[in-house]
């Protein structure tokens, strides 16, 4: 199903021409000649781009885009003004409104339909970039499937690395690949027989090993690409049970030869998995599970990472976090 571009201009004639314009190239349009009517419009269409007119009576173009912006179900559509105000500070306006484009009219056929192809691109791109962080987040909750591991255990770890990663002087685009890297973490798990996730009991020489092997898998699931999000989710789900002193599997990599995001995800991982509940064990205390941390600095962790995830400032969001998501 393709999603119409939304017009809107309380003129006729140029309803009429933008419609010719768009249709004459495939678009399908829908329209209205008020703001109000625009906004009812774009909330029952869903449109994929709306044309707002600013030059409007009762409600302004500016008003109806900063409305649009204002609302979930419209938050996301790009806005293109096309308007006879020509001035810097219209156009200034008009972008501080929430929009993404600026067109003066007299309207050129060839600039519009230029202008409206780079927009829909760029929500193409997002669309697609939407889809790789879902699949990732799904991939992650159907290895949750294969274990004894609850619900929001990867929304937690994942919230935890992010919050890591910051303190630890991670920019916000490489913190934000992080949080939607993190759930792929245990992917390989997939590939781990039941009766070894699922046993209660310690596990036997030949079963660990085995066990062990779940990283290989988790990494050769995800592929080698040059996607940043799956690279990334490769490089944690690959080493995040490695460390500090080299004791770690799969490849018994110490120090900072382990990856960054392997080493952020260790701790949040086992935070995680410490403080809650599970079938055969309760669920720690946040005392107890931060004097293990302290404990295994140096030897489990990388004892920066832990003085920074430990730091109050960085732990009050962290605690935060754990009280905004329990099992329960």
């Amino acid at each position: 199903m393709s999603y119409p571009i939304l017009v809107v201009d309380d003129m006729p004639a140029n309803l009429k021409l933008c419609k010719s314009i768009l249709e004459q190239s495939g678009y399908r349009c829908c329209f209205a000649q008020s703001g109000e009517e625009a906004l009812m419009r774009a909330r029952a269409e869903q449109p994929q781009l709306i044309l707002l007119d600013i030059m409007m009576p009762q409600m302004d173009g500016y008003q109806v885009c900063r409305e649009l912006k204002s609302h979930r179900s419209t938050c996301h559509i790009p806005v293109i003004f096309i308007t006879a105000l020509n001035g810097e500070a219209d156009e200034t306006a008009g972008f501080a409104a929430g929009g993404v484009d600026y067109i003066t009219k007299p309207l050129s056929a060839p600039r519009l339909l230029a202008r409206i192809r780079n927009q829909l691109s760029l929500v193409q791109l997002d669309e697609l970039e939407q889809t790789r962080r879902l699949i990732v987040q799904k991939l992650g909750r159907a290895a949750e499937y294969k274990d004894n591991e609850t619900g929001y255990h990867v929304i937690r770890m994942s919230h935890y690395s992010r919050l890591l990663g910051l303190a630890a002087g991670l920019s916000d685009s490489e913190a934000e690949l992080l949080f939607h890297a993190a759930p792929m973490h245990d992917v390989g798990k997939i590939g781990t027989p039941d009766f070894i996730l699922l046993k209660e009991d310690k596990l036997s020489a030949d079963e660990w090993q085995i066990m062990k092997q779940h990283p290989l898998i988790g990494a050769d699931i995800i592929g080698q690409h040059d996607i940043p999000l799956l690279r990334a989710a490769r490089e944690i789900a690959l080493t995040h049970h490695e460390k500090w002193d080299g004791s770690g599997y799969p490849h018994g990599l110490a120090g900072k030869d382990i990856p960054l995001f392997g080493r952020i995800v260790a701790i949040a991982d086992v935070f995680d998995a410490l403080t809650s509940k599970r079938p055969y064990k309760s669920g720690w205390s946040l005392t107890e599970t931060c004097q293990r941390l302290r404990s295994e600095a140096g030897v489990h962790f990388d004892p920066e990472l832990v003085e920074y995830f430990l730091a109050p400032e960085t732990f009050a969001q962290v605690e935060k976090v754990y009280r905004e998501w329990p099992d329960n």
